[in-house]
């Protein structure tokens, strides 16, 4: 792997790009005689291609919605954004989640223990394992998915276990995360991009090439390299990676495939603070460019990756359909995260090594039907999933074996001699079989227009198997979980007129039902959403309204009875804008309101207590200006509030709120004939100092109560340049 990760760099040195997002073509030859108008881009392989972008080119008109493929934004009756690979340039993002940063409903956090990307949608986690490719879950690299790999991010808002499935960590009660594909546009455009904070620097190539007499066949490449020293002190980075993407289309069969490796490798890292049960009073925040870290941490993750779709038209009216996707992943650190002690920053930490390796194989089958029943339109789906993960791990955790630190004035150490009292499971160089998940899905659902497609009304079942095995570091099944659940949907969306229109919708997710430490086992966790809103878009403008209700069962034990009575109830209101004001301003933003409450919790300690981690109001408000002068100059601000966030699930400790501000600017111009984007940016112009989120290890799908939480240091004052070259 380490050579496939030197010839990536090579790769990317030595080639060059194309891109092109939405484009169709006409051909003609000397004779004049026109060939197949082809649609190029079709990250899912259907026959419409990507959604057009809307006004500003910021966001998409519409996304893909699950097993019905892709609905324009009016039509739907969800909260559903799609962020374009226009905005993840200007932005100049490097992940998922400096994506999201633009999301009022989503705020970005970190797994426990580790360097994970963690999405909080309406107030409940989405790991990065529980992100989508092209519609499969958990196929991508687990902890950090950079942007050279996907075009669009599809956020869709609440739960969707209908419409996607059940996700492999019980994610998804919140919310929905869909990465799609790069396809190679019309033009044979070629592009390099590089790029610094000043601290490290990265190298990003597009190839993009189409072939055959009607431009049937397409191949996109990407290449990139990142490394060197990261904005916090003593904190450094590498990150390799490679992956092509195929499609070929004509009029009733497409296909598309991707493959991808990619190897990122992090050295200390600054890690996530656990509040200990000595603290008092949540912390000053640390200088957000200084690292408590001990410098012989690390996290190594390298992986390789593929999706396939394809799909065949019967006739007008009947496409049938498959994909496929796998993963395999390893992964390998040495860890020393801290627990504050007291107010004043004391700390300790021990040392934990972990192994894992993952091989996760993917898919499903369906057949989509249009047809109409009198005044009736219906789009029918018949579609089946499946989906497993084999998870093989080791550890080493010396927790007795403690050095104290601060963080605010790290003391560093050698790496501390394993003890004799270490807690340890398997060996870390030949990880053994500790876990198998497997899920399966029969969805049986119809679209119905009616009413001249003023009225829609989305209509579905879907039966899902949840099973899982798990063994022991010596290889002997400890339990074996075998649940199934029905989730049904129901959605109505009424156009009052082609620029407006209503929606409700009830929907469910579902999570793996838990046990205690004494094997009592818990059916499936259900969350139940009802939601109304209201859309409209004009030719410029964009904006949406939604409330809604979310109730997530949860483990409890009461009078010695292991249970699933308790609860956290969400409930909140959303405003989201999009699109252009004028012809030279572009806008994107909107606020959230979240009441997250826990109920019937087994301990009056805690009922009726706001959730750890999830802020009762989220506000972002992004803007990007068109200068009115000759050269093409565009200058963009981003600001984004995150209110008080609960640290303790008694409600005792509490982060206070933070606002950051970020400024760039955008210069097009010729060089030597050759096209070229110079982008510069500055995050956090202020220098703001602060904790940008909050966790709680079990939070979401544990049977205890751990009171305290975890905080994360937010990113400091950072200067970004880059330079595109389209040759």
């Amino acid at each position: 792997m380490r050579k496939l990760s030197l010839l990536s760099m090579m790769v990317a040195i030595a080639s060059h790009t194309a891109y092109a997002e939405d484009s169709t073509l006409a051909l003609t030859d000397s004779n004049t005689t026109q060939l197949q108008i082809i649609k190029v881009v079709s990250a899912d392989a259907s026959a419409t291609g990507l959604m057009p972008k809307f006004a500003g080119g910021l966001v998409a008109s519409g996304g893909r919605l699950g097993i019905f493929g892709n609905q324009k934004n009016l039509n739907t009756p969800f909260n559903l954004t799609s962020y374009t690979n226009e905005y993840i340039q200007k932005q100049q993002a490097r992940s998922v989640g400096d994506v999201l940063r633009a999301d009022p409903s989503v705020r970005v956090g970190r797994g426990f223990g580790n360097f994970q990307e963690n999405y909080y949608i309406r107030g409940f986690n989405l790991g990065s394992d529980d992100t989508a490719y092209n519609g499969l879950y958990s196929i991508l690299p687990r902890q950090y998915i950079p942007t050279e790999l996907f075009e669009r991010v599809e956020v869709l808002k609440g739960a969707s276990a209908f419409l996607n499935g059940s996700m492999p960590s019980s994610g998804g009660i919140g919310g929905a995360i869909n990465l799609l594909p790069k396809r190679a546009g019309i033009e044979p455009l070629n592009r390099v991009t590089v790029g610094t904070d000043f601290n490290g620097g990265y190298i990003a190539n597009d190839v993009s090439r189409r072939f055959g007499e009607n431009q049937q066949f397409g191949v996109r490449i990407n290449t990139a390299y990142h490394g060197g020293n990261t904005p916090v002190d003593q904190e450094k980075s590498k990150l390799g990676l490679a992956a092509i993407g195929l499609d070929y289309q004509d009029d009733q069969f497409r296909v598309s495939g991707d493959m991808g490796y990619s190897n990122n490798r992090l050295n200390a890292t600054r890690p996530n603070v656990t509040l200990g049960a000595g603290v008092q009073s949540i912390p000053t925040a640390v200088d957000a460019s200084s690292n408590y870290a001990q410098k012989w941490t690390y996290s190594n993750e390298e992986h390789v990756f593929g999706s396939y779709r394809a799909e065949y038209d019967f006739n007008d009216m009947t496409t049938a359909y498959a994909a496929y996707g796998f993963r395999h992943g390893t992964e390998r650190n040495a860890l020393g995260n801290y627990t504050l002690l007291n107010d004043n920053g004391s700390s300790n930490f021990y040392r934990f090594e972990n192994a894992r390796v993952d091989l996760v194989n993917t898919g499903e089958i369906g057949i989509r039907s249009h047809f109409s029943t009198g005044k009736v339109n219906h789009q029918l789906v018949l579609s089946a999933s499946a989906f497993q993960l084999n998870s093989r791990n080791a550890y080493v955790m010396d927790f007795f074996n403690t050095r104290n630190s601060n963080i605010y004035t790290a003391t560093q150490y050698s790496i501390p001699t394993l003890s004799n009292s270490l807690f340890q499971g398997g060996d870390l160089n030949t990880p053994k079989l500790t876990n198998r998940t497997q899920l399966r899905s029969l969805a049986l659902g119809d679209n119905l227009s009616m009413l001249d497609d003023r009225l829609i009304v989305m209509l579905g079942l879907r039966y899902q198997e949840v099973k899982q095995d798990s063994y022991s570091y010596t290889q002997v099944k400890t339990s074996a979980y075998d649940e199934s659940k029905v989730t049904p949907a129901l959605g109505l969306t009424y156009k009052f007129t082609p620029q407006f229109s209503a929606y409700a919708n009830y929907m469910e997710s579902l999570a793996k039902g838990l046990s205690n430490s004494t094997g009592d086992t818990l059916k499936p966790f259900v969350a139940k959403q009802k939601e109304i809103g209201v859309k409209y878009e004009n030719d410029l403008i964009g904006t949406n309204m939604s409330v809604y209700h979310i109730d997530k069962q949860r483990a409890v034990t009461e009078n010695g009875v292991f249970t699933d009575s308790g609860k956290y109830v969400h409930q909140g209101i959303e405003l989201n804008t999009y699109g252009k004001i004028t012809d030279t301003i572009k806008v994107l933003g909107g606020v959230s309101w979240i009441s997250a409450k826990q109920k019937n919790t087994g301990s009056m300690l805690y009922d009726g207590k706001k959730e750890v981690g999830v802020p009762e109001f989220q506000a972002n408000l992004g803007a990007d200006w068109q200068l009115p002068i000759p050269q093409d100059i565009s200058l963009n601000a981003q600001v984004v509030y995150t209110g008080t966030t609960h640290a303790t699930l008694d409600n005792r400790l509490k982060v206070k709120p933070w606002t950051t501000l970020d400024l760039g600017a955008i210069y097009k111009t010729q060089i030597v004939n050759v096209p070229t984007t110079l982008n510069f940016r500055v995050n956090n112009v202020l220098g703001k100092d602060y904790w940008s989120s909050v966790g709680l290890f079990d939070n979401i799908n544990s049977a205890s109560n751990s009171n305290y939480g975890y905080l994360v240091a937010g990113q400091p004052r950072t200067f970004m340049l880059s330079a595109s070259f389209d040759f």
